[in-house]
Order: C-alpha cells, then structure tokens, then sequence
C-alpha cells in the first residue's frame, strides 16, 4: 500500500484549511552539530559586522555603491568598465552553487545564510531568553492578555527592533560605504535625511522579516529552496532519515515483543526541532534547510534507548537503498570542468587587468592637418579611468619613434576611482604615410612600467 503524500499538499507553515498561519515553535537541542553551528554562525556575524570597517588599500573590504557604480572586493575596485569581469564572476559564482547543491544539498542554508543565522542563532535565542522554551512560548500565546505577557512581548520586540536597527546599519554601509554611514550617524540630521529614512525603512524590512515572516522567507520568499529539486539527484548529500533502519517504526512498551519494529520510535522529536514543521521521515523537502537539528535530537533519543546514533544524518538517497559509500555522479564532474574553466578565465583576466583603462578616439567631425614643417596631424580625444586605490602618474609615448604626441593641456596624473580627458595632437611625418588610413599604437607608461597598449586608426595624404 502506497505510504500518504499529503505533506506534499501544502506547506507546514499553514493550517490544513489554508486559511490560517501556524505558528512554528521549534525545541532547542543544543547537541553536537548545534554547537558547531554556533561557532560557526558567530564568527561569519563577526566578518558581516566588520568588515565594511575594515580598510585594504585605503579602501573598504567590501563595498557594493550601486548609485555610484563603485563595487569593492578585498580592496580591488570594479567599476562600470568591467563588467564583463561581474558578468563572469557571477557566471562562476552560479555554476558553483549549482555544483555544491548537487554534492551538499542545502547546507548553505542551514550553515551560513545570513536568514537562517539571524533568526536562529540570534532572534530565536533572544525570544527564548525572554519567553521561555517552545512550550512556554505557546502557553503565552494562547494565554489572555496580562501584565506578564505585555512586559515580555514589549521586551522582546524592542530588542528585535534595536538589533534590526543594528542590521540595516550594516547593510547601508555595504551599499553607501562605512564612512558615509558614520557621517549620516555623526552630523546633524537635517543633512542626511535621504539617508536616515533609508536606515529606518531597512530596519522595518529586517524587524518583519524575523519577527514575522521568518521561516516563510525559506520556504515560500527564496527561490533556491525551489531549486533544490532540480538540482539534487540520488548521490547528492542530505539531511536524511534511514527508513531501511528505521522502519517500521514503532513505540517502545515494557513487556512486549518488538524485533520486527525498527530503530525510529515515534517519538516525534525530530519535528518538534525543525524550524519550518517538516518531518524529515517523509523523505526530501524544499523546507528543509539542512540545519541538522533533527540529526542532534535524533541521535540523543538513540543515545538513551541504547541504539546506534545517525538514524537521521547527511546520507545519500543511494546510501540509503543500497548502503554503498558515497560516490559523485557525472553531472558533478561536468559542473566540475565547467567550473575550472570558468575559474581560470575569471583569474586570468583578472590578473591580466590594467591598472588604467584607455580609450583612444578621433576626435570627431575632423580631418588631418598638414603642418609647415612636414608633419601631419590627427586630434584625438582619449578618456583614461584610475582602477587602483591610489593616486597614479602617467606618460602617453607612441610605439613609433617617429610619431610625436603633442598635447593641448597637458596632465600627468589621475586621482585615484576617477577618470581624466586628455586632447592631443599625434604628429608624424607625411614622408613614412604609404597609405590613407594606417595603425598607430599608443603606450602608457607609469614610473617605468608599461600598464596599457592602445591602437587606434591615423589617417594623412599618402606621400608621393
């Protein structure tokens, strides 16, 4: 007989008239991988906090100004001009979350998400300080409303409120950098209230985020949950229970037979933990996240009926069924090759990238001149853009000895994030042109170094 599908119908988070939110009160089960998910959870908060304050290069560790085109990563700056190097990295960024799904399933999402951290190893700690555990905070809820359960919902959510102020702070300072930030904080308001009321529309986002929304973000707001089910195959590794020991399931009663039953008691622990109420028995769910606290608290019930831990564990749909050892499949291999090149592309061109980018024109609607002293001259426009961090000087030389630059105002320097606009005259003589329209190439050079070649078309009366 075919086992019910009736958990695939509708989503754990709404009741079964789907009229109704069903609030989720998960248990805490500090074990083994809980705990290793705090250590990890802290120190990735730590990196998100500091790390708009923390300067390479002059410049800070990771910024991404949209409004000003300006995007910063480990004190390299990216601007407009490259990108094809954010198209590319992006590219490479997607192939590799494809291929770690396929390996890993959704560990991303139980392990490092910003979500996840947030709501359960901040959010959700807070709520049980101040409120109790899963079972204290449903009798709350339900309880009539009184001078206890006013104090400590108004505790809460102004401590949900500060730190969702503490959050789009941050935020704001990866998007219009730290120092910005810090003037918006420092001068009078009257000076920054574009920026102020973006602060507090942020801090409304994140205090509905994780005060309401929560696990409905995981599960209904984010697409890779919906992913999840094209990218996993058989050899992918889960959260996962192992129905071929554990079933049938079946309580445990004194003074009663039970061989033919399997490990899983029933006991139902495994859902009492789960921040989005799946079941991880029923098999693969896009709620699931692979947070592992059904792994924890399954694995203390084994401990204390004396039975062998992992009934639930990262496993394979294939190690499961056949017990074989965990073995990648092909599509693994091809994310694989795909990745390196992709990875090898991205590294050589960024390591092949100018510290100036030049762009060299004609200056338009003019011909060439003819000069009294036997030369000809093409007007060019030519717009150089300052990638590095600091201030650069620079010297423009033709690659012919016999070509000549000649400047109509003469710079030698650009700031550093910034361009300049140099007007120049290139000079030959009219006895080298054999043709009308030839190549010339251009070289800037810096403190000795040659950091950009350009060719560009020159045109003059062939000489006779």
């Amino acid at each position: 007989m075919a086992e019910p599908q009736n958990f695939r119908d509708h989503i754990p988070s709404i009741t079964d008239t789907g009229n109704k939110r069903k609030w989720m009160y998960p248990q805490i089960i500090k074990g083994k991988l809980y705990k290793y998910r705090d250590i990890v959870s802290y120190a990735l908060l730590a990196l998100l906090f500091s790390s708009p304050f923390i300067k390479i290069n002059g410049e800070q560790m990771i910024l991404l100004n949209v409004m000003e085109r300006k995007f910063v990563f480990f004190g390299i700056i990216f601007w407009p001009q490259d990108f094809y190097l954010f198209v590319l990295a992006l590219l490479t960024f997607m192939v590799f979350i494809v291929m770690f799904t396929a390996i890993f399933g959704r560990v991303w999402c139980g392990w490092a998400c910003p979500q996840t951290i947030f709501m359960e190893m901040v959010f959700r700690k807070i709520e049980n300080w101040i409120e109790g555990d899963w079972i204290h905070q449903q009798k709350l809820n339900q309880a009539p409303l009184s001078f206890e359960k006013v104090a400590k919902k108004t505790a809460k959510h102004s401590i949900f409120i500060f730190i969702s102020f503490l959050i789009s702070n941050i935020f704001l300072a990866y998007i219009i950098g730290s120092d910005e930030l810090i003037k918006i904080m420092s001068e009078p308001l009257g000076q920054h209230i574009t920026g102020f009321i973006s602060i507090l529309i942020f801090t409304m986002v994140f205090y509905i985020v994780f005060s309401y929304l929560r696990e409905l973000v995981c599960t209904v707001i984010c697409p890779y949950g919906r992913l999840q089910g094209v990218l996993l195959d058989n050899q992918s590794i889960i959260v996962a229970y192992d129905y071929e020991r554990g079933e049938p399931r079946g309580k445990i009663l004194k003074n009663t037979e039970q061989e033919h039953l399997g490990d899983c008691i029933d006991c139902k622990v495994c859902v009492h933990v789960c921040p989005t109420g799946i079941d991880i028995r029923n098999g693969t769910q896009l709620e699931c996240i692979n947070c592992t606290a059904c792994i924890d608290a399954c694995d203390m019930v084994m401990e204390k009926i004396n039975r062998p831990k992992r009934l639930i564990g990262f496993m394979s749909e294939d190690q499961i069924k056949t017990k074989s050892p965990f073995k990648l499949s092909r599509k693994v291999y091809a994310y694989s090759v795909v990745l390196l090149i992709l990875f090898s592309v991205l590294s050589f061109m960024l390591i092949s990238r100018s510290d100036i980018e030049t762009t060299v024109l004609r200056a338009g609607g003019t011909l060439y001149q003819l000069r009294d002293n036997g030369t000809v001259s093409n007007l060019y426009n030519a717009e150089l853009v300052n990638k590095t961090t600091k201030m650069v000087k620079f010297e423009m030389r033709p690659t012919d000895p016999d070509t000549k630059i000649q400047y109509i105002r003469k710079e030698d320097q650009i700031k550093k994030g910034s361009s300049l606009k140099v007007t120049f005259f290139v000079l030959r003589p009219q006895k080298s042109v054999s043709k009308y329209k030839s190549e010339i190439g251009i070289e800037i050079w810096s403190e000795g170094k040659l950091i950009d070649r350009i060719k560009t078309n020159f045109i003059a009366p062939p000489s006779e």
